[in-house]
């Protein structure tokens, strides 16, 4: 309690040293916010001649690691920030102070309850990285293989839940004091960002995330997902094969080793897009530090992920629409998107589709036909969802991290081969996706899939029509005849299937021959 009663007014005092209360929406209750700044002594001296953004991200470093991660999560967000602002923000770095490799080791031998020196081989006390949530030492194990371990921070828990807690009173006040505000949706913003940095706390929870990404790309020439060695992985520790490749955000040597960029960029785009709908499971933080790259064949470069504290995934619905968004907006098909935003429920009912498909169409159109780098996604998105905010659009909170991916994606992108047609590279994509998941061939998957269910149904038929005779005795017997033979085809079309899949083709020649006789008997025959 204490601790959180002296966090929320050092909180506070950093807040109004750089004048953070100005932003805050004026309302009848804005007089409680121009107590507290009156009654804090740093308010009688502060110098505010620096731009808000400046001051925004200065205030965000001061408070630590949890504000610094949040200020990246909010940089990616059109929808809620300026792009002065987002732009500032953005250059947010993941290097934190380490802690000391003595205390690392003393977290280690704690979890594996062994000493260091029988743990591993070697154990280097330089550290390789530093992060918000944790760092990371080189290590030899036993085995022989190099490999990282990965230490969560010594108190962080605390910390993070005071600060959460602080974030969420916050999120609901501010929420309070204006109902433009509101559409913000920013508890659930929070409440989304506890989620992701409760998760990152999880080092198993890592481990497991990087294990199924590692099956899922395992026959794939576009990711290599380092192997996890599971018998040293504890919840505060994580040990992983260590990768020997290029950060891709050092474009200078992935030049010098002649490296396809070009290539490079248009496979960053379809690992997207492979991830979010053929997997529904997608690498949620793919920004430089946790992007590598294998230079071995420059032609066929291949990208090195690491860090999966930060995974996203879609529910089937949410896929559906925005694959269906992604499509129409590639097709220029504005009518869709509008309907799209309608059906969905992410825009009113009541709202008019003529009017939301120009409004649209006056967003979208600028950009269509440009390369990647005369086109800045932060400021589409910003002006298609300030368009949209005016027909009462909501912020979709279970988007956040594919809007935050997306972003990524561009900035890799950009920085790798600025020509590189973002349209072009991924609407193949998706029109296979859809052709996949809703053709032909989709179709004869499902029904194989669920051969056996169908062996139940084609059991209970006779049942079900004697039952439907008996109960429709008073129809006329003509449209019994036509219940019926409905429910032939379908009982010969389902022992089709099952006969193409385990019979004979002169069984199947017999039965499909009904079939159509059937067919024709229901529906031309007067």
């Amino acid at each position: 309690m204490f601790h959180s009663f002296f966090r929320f007014f050092y909180v506070w005092h950093t807040l109004v040293k750089y004048g953070i209360d100005q932003l805050i929406p004026k309302s009848p209750l804005s007089f409680i916010v121009s107590f507290l700044t009156h009654i804090t002594p740093i308010a009688w001296f502060r110098d505010l001649d620096e731009p808000i953004e400046v001051r925004v991200k200065k205030v965000l470093e001061a408070l630590g690691p949890i504000y610094v991660k949040f200020g990246q999560a909010v940089s990616t967000r059109p929808d809620l920030l300026p792009p002065k602002m987002a732009k500032k923000l953005a250059e947010l770095q993941d290097e934190v102070t380490p802690f000391s490799s003595g205390v690392a080791k003393q977290l280690i031998e704690q979890s594996l309850k062994k000493p260091i020196n029988e743990a591993f081989a070697t154990f280097d006390d330089k550290v390789l990285a530093s992060a918000s949530i944790a760092q990371v030492h080189a290590v030899t194990l036993k085995t022989g293989e190099n490999a990282i371990v990965k230490v969560v921070r010594p108190g962080i828990h605390k910390t993070i839940y005071s600060d959460i807690k602080l974030m969420k009173i916050f999120a609901k006040f501010v929420t309070l004091l204006s109902s433009d505000v509101k559409r913000l949706r920013l508890p659930e913003v929070v409440n989304e960002f506890d989620k992701t940095i409760n998760d990152e706390l999880d080092l198993m929870q890592e481990a497991a995330n990087g294990s199924f990404l590692r099956e899922n790309f395992k026959d794939s020439d576009l990711l290599y997902v380092p192997e996890m060695y599971w018998e040293y992985c504890r919840k505060n520790i994580l040990v992983m094969e260590r990768i020997n490749a290029i950060s891709i955000g050092d474009i200078d040597a992935l030049k010098a080793h002649k490296v396809n960029l070009k290539k490079l960029a248009s496979n960053g785009v379809a690992i997207f897009f492979t991830q979010v709908f053929y997997q529904q499971y997608f690498h949620a933080d793919m920004h430089p530090g946790n992007i590598f790259v294998d230079v071995s064949d420059p032609e066929n470069p291949k990208y090195v992920g690491i860090d999966f504290g930060i995974m996203g995934s879609l529910n089937d619905e949410d896929q559906y629409y925005l694959a269906e968004n992604f499509l129409a907006f590639f097709n220029r098909d504005y009518r869709r998107v509008a309907q799209l935003h309608i059906d969905s429920g992410w825009v009113p009912p009541y709202v008019k589709v003529t009017d939301f498909e120009t409004a649209i169409r006056k967003a979208s159109e600028p950009i269509f036909g440009k390369p990647l780098k005369d086109i800045s996604f932060a400021q589409f998105l910003l002006t298609l969802f300030q368009t949209a905010r005016r027909f009462e659009m909501e912020v979709q909170p279970q988007l956040i991290l594919l809007q935050k991916t997306f972003f990524n994606i561009e900035g890799l992108g950009r920085a790798l081969y600025p020509e590189l047609d973002l349209w072009e590279t991924g609407k193949p994509i998706l029109e296979k996706w859809m052709s996949d998941q809703f053709g032909a061939r989709s179709f004869y998957h499902k029904l194989k899939t669920h051969a056996g269910e169908y062996n139940q149904i084609l059991s209970e038929l006779p049942i079900l029509i004697q039952q439907n005779l008996k109960g429709n005795v008073a129809i006329k017997k003509r449209q019994n005849q036509k219940l019926i033979d409905s429910i032939l085809i379908g009982f010969i079309l389902l022992t089709l299937f099952q006969s193409h899949l385990f019979g004979e083709p002169i069984t199947r020649y017999l039965l499909l021959s009904a079939a159509v006789f059937l067919s024709w008997r229901i529906f031309w025959k007067k």
